[in-house]
């Protein structure tokens, strides 16, 4: 009884609507009865006293009950985050449909832990061309020999050469020579005209075995072909399983199986398998584009579905610097598709740490189960054969706590968008224009209220991104790396803290002679406008994530319309308090739900995302939205309790507190922990460097160990184990040479401008870059001809950059127009397998008049990823010393600059 009059009145604030017709708010300048400012107000309808002139509840009661308001808030975002908890839990151990199951765990685990056991497999290594590729044909083979009649198994083995422009990264030319795809096709035995095609691939990035990286998938393409391959029931199209070996160097395996291989032009559609994490569970974050059959097939036969039209808009927007094949099919092939990954711990992706045994088996029967289900489904439906009819523009897609997916045509959500957000915008014009006589008033205090509320956004925002801020000036920066609830302490209580703050100031000061149970109903529809606006605007732009914000306009609306229903019945009761908390349930699970995937993926991210990006603001900035969309229909909550002081005390207390230890440096930012790594990543390269003038004079030459840390930090957390790697050797820019005169890998240099060079004695790899020059030829309109022949290492990167005056206007690369990377120069990846011959090309250049000192300046940078020539005794001794809580990844280079 005593909680009941408690939860009453903690919200009895909200007064019920007149007797008969139209709501009528209560006249927000009537002032209180008896001058009561201190927010107790009046017990009966206006705030007049309750029957027999005594208020309901005495003021101890009532002050009681209204002080159990945010606790009892916090306890229920505190359930609802436990139940997003178990919801992503729970979609590892949830068995399959089928009951008893085709797919395989242990076997794929046995493929993968064939695989991972050769060991690192970097493209042009024995591992890769050779070990890898005869483990594969092997257990191909004996899968073929048990496979049943109805089916028949083709084998090829491609080795493909070209060249294709990407705007990856900045943008970038590719090419590659003679490397490797293990393409088999299985279909029904008359023969198939149509083919869907699953992709993984094989290679892996130096320096780790790559088990989720993407070993694991292609143990389980092993495992479906196996199991596909025993039916009985023969398939209506073909499937095609591609084992392809060079993902890692930039998609070319991809590039040159479809744009090359006889069997892509039977492709309507694919799946391809790939990884940001370590296992875990694979979620769906990209389709099409514009098949939203794909989409339904998936929903269909999934039976552990786990997608989101939200992680597909992030990703394609370029906020995250990676990409997949799934882009290639798509741009250079016209194929639709599926693109799923790994997303668990993402500490240790591409890091020594990625081995089988951190992949649960669980996780393999998951991935299996969905893979295999979805690759027969599309095996057999008619919609294949005529993939390019069922183009009809985009879908919206997400999973409901892993137990099925909603799907629907972006077109039908647009519609219902736009219908939701009038009903909202409609009653709340209805609300704040009646009854006339106060329209103007109401309008006035409702646009306050609308304001006040961006404002205390605004506020919080800013007010964390200074501590962020300051955090990262002071050297702790990512000190909730391995410890993510220091970043809830630190940043979530300063944006909660802020946010209750401004509107209690407000509360005091602005409305203390204004009744609280208006104040209360004024700033729940002020922050349902807020989210009308935001559908609005996000559907006309087109985002299918607008979906989100149609959870936040309807759900709240009905619960509104709700509680008034229940006014008019029997004003405030338990009743109240369950019913709003019930409807609000929905977006408030869902959100967490997706806040715990989100934060799942980022978190790892801030760790590999350069030196440039303060990972602390962005962090904050995303828990500042996520806290924002949290209190969104919570704020009017403290204009309904007396006083949010003890809350205040408590929200700044442990912020204080953990600023103090952030700053004390108690948090380590990494992990050795051997069950659980978070390490730091370390790149370093022994490297030679050969500067030559227009001549072929060599006019400077130096060597040393070039250090690259991958994160904010750089190499702080490093100096005090290795005094001599300190900011005395920092990199300087060569501004004249390409690429600052520095061995890159791939054009990522506008990410990771902090760089160290460590003196070190001249490397002489037994396999050296050889340059030729082979033609200087003059063409018309003031062009010249320059052509080239280059042999070395499977790993080569070439720089271009036109002298002032002259344009490099087109090569024998890519489409033959050439791609200018991020600060203008000209990027070249180059990859060959194994018996590769010399690399040709040409270029030509137009200059407006002669140049004394050339026309272009040319760099060439070669890289020994594997082999004897991979590692020095200076770069070993080097990475020994290096403490145990980084991952780092060595090998040599060498760089050589001509102007010609």
């Amino acid at each position: 009884m005593e909680r009941s009059a408690a939860a009453a009145a903690a919200v009895r604030r909200v007064r019920a609507p007149g007797g008969g017709g139209e709501r009528e708010r209560r006249d927000p300048q009537r002032p209180r009865r008896g001058g009561d400012d201190d927010g107790s107000g009046g017990g009966g309808e206006d705030g007049a006293p309750a029957a027999g002139g005594k208020k309901r509840g005495g003021p101890r009661r009532r002050a009681l009950a209204e002080a159990r308001a945010a606790p009892l808030v916090l306890l229920y975002l505190l359930a609802l985050r436990a139940l997003a908890h178990v919801s992503h839990r729970q979609l590892l151990s949830r068995p399959g449909r089928g009951g008893a199951r085709d797919f395989s765990a242990p076997r794929a685990r046995g493929y993968l832990d064939g695989i991972t056991a050769i060991g690192p497999r970097t493209v042009g290594s024995p591992e890769n061309e050779i070990h890898t590729v005869n483990y594969l044909i092997e257990q191909i083979k004996a899968i073929e020999v048990e496979s049943t009649d109805a089916h028949r198994i083709f084998v090829d083995i491609q080795r493909p050469t070209g060249s294709f422009s990407i705007d990856f990264l900045g943008g970038f030319t590719s090419y590659y020579a003679n490397i490797t795809n293990i393409v088999v096709k299985l279909e029904p035995r008359n023969g198939a005209e149509h083919a869907v095609l699953s992709n993984c691939h094989f290679d892996s990035v130096p320096n780790t075995p790559g088990a989720s990286d993407d070993a694991v998938s292609c143990s389980v393409m092993l495992e479906i072909l196996n199991t596909l391959s025993k039916s009985s029931e023969p398939l209506q199209h073909a499937v095609i399983f591609l084992f392809n070996g060079a993902e890692e160097n930039i998609l070319q395996a991809s590039h040159g199986f479809i744009t090359q291989h006889e069997w892509a032009k039977s492709i309507r559609a694919f799946i391809n398998l790939e990884a940001a994490g370590v296992g875990g569970k694979e979620l769906v974050f990209q389709t099409g584009p514009e098949n939203p059959w794909l989409v339904q097939a998936y929903v269909f036969a999934a039976e552990h579905p786990f997608a989101s039209v939200v992680a597909q808009e992030i990703f394609q927007s370029g906020i995250i610097p990676a990409d997949t094949d799934f882009r290639i099919y798509r741009d250079f092939g016209n194929v639709p598709g599926i693109d799923l990954a790994f997303i668990e711990n993402g500490y240790i992706y591409h890091t020594k740490y990625d081995t089988s045994d951190r992949i649960l088996t669980d996780s393999i029967q998951r991935a299996g189960d969905n893979i295999l289900a979805v690759l027969k489904y599309l095996a057999t439906s008619d919609k294949l054969a005529k993939s390019f009819e069922y183009r009809h523009g985009n879908v919206v897609f997400f999973d409901i706590f892993g137990l099925f997916v909603l799907a629907y045509p972006a077109r039908v959500g647009t519609i219902m968008n736009c219908i939701i957000a009038a009903i909202a915008l409609l009653y709340l014009s209805k609300n704040v224009l009646q009854p006339k006589t106060r329209a103007i008033n109401n309008l006035k205090k409702f646009s306050t209220a609308f304001g006040l509320t961006l404002l205390s956004w605004i506020s919080a925002l800013v007010t964390v991104l200074i501590v962020a801020v300051f955090i990262s000036l002071i050297g702790r920066s990512l000190s909730w790396y391995t410890h993510f609830y220091v970043s809830v302490s630190l940043y979530g209580t300063a944006a909660t803290a802020k946010l209750i703050l401004v509107h209690t100031l407000a509360k005091k000061f602005y409305y203390k002679t204004m009744n609280e149970q208006y104040l209360g109903d004024v700033f729940f529809d002020a922050s349902l406008m807020v989210w009308s606006i935001a559908l609005a605007i996000l559907t006309q732009i087109g985002l299918c994530s607008a979906f989100i914000c149609t959870l936040w306009v309807a759900f709240p609306l009905i619960t509104k319309l709700m509680i008034h229903k229940e006014f008019r019945q029997k004003g405030v009761t338990m009743r109240f308090v369950m019913m709003y908390m019930l409807g609000m349930f929905v977006p408030y699970l869902y959100t967490m739900y997706l806040s715990w995937t989100v934060f799942e993926m980022f978190t790892p991210i801030m760790g590999r995302s350069g030196s440039e990006i303060p990972p602390d603001v962005v962090l904050a900035g995303l828990i500042v939205a996520i806290t924002m969309i949290l209190s969104s229909y919570f704020i009017n909550f403290i204009y309904l309790v007396k006083s949010t002081k003890t809350t205040l005390i408590t929200l700044t207390t442990v912020f204080v507190v953990t600023l103090l230890l952030v700053c004390s440096g108690i948090f380590f930012p990494y992990s050795s922990d051997s069950a659980n790594p978070k390490p730091k990543r370390v790149f370093l390269q022994h490297t030679n460097r050969r500067f030559h003038d227009l001549d072929g004079n060599l006019v400077k030459s130096d060597s040393g160990i070039w250090i690259n840390g991958f994160d904010y930090n750089g190499i702080s957390h490093i100096t005090p184990h290795v005094p001599e790697i300190n900011d005395t050797i920092r990199t300087q820019c060569e501004e004249w040479a390409p690429f600052c005169g520095l061995p890159w890998i791939l054009p990522v240099h506008f990410m990771f401008r902090k760089n160290w060079y460590l003196p070190a004695p001249e490397l002489l790899p037994t396999n050296p870059v050889h340059f030729k020059v082979l033609a200087k030829e003059l063409m018309p309109w003031n062009s010249v001809r320059l052509s080239f022949e280059i042999s070395g290492p499977s790993h080569m990167s070439l720089y271009i950059r036109p002298r002032e005056g002259s344009t490099l206007s087109t090569w024998s690369l890519g489409d033959g127009r050439p791609i200018a990377s991020v600060g203008g120069d000209y990027f070249v990846f180059y990859s060959h397998g194994l018996q590769a011959t010399p690399w040709h090309f040409w270029m030509e250049l137009t200059a407006s008049e002669k140049h004394a000192d050339g026309i272009v300046s040319l760099a060439i940078a070669a890289h020994y990823f594997f082999g004897e020539d991979q590692k020095s005794p200076q770069l070993y001794a080097l990475l020994e010393r290096l403490p145990n809580w980084t991952f780092s990844s060595g090998w040599s280079s060498t760089y050589d600059l001509f102007v010609f």
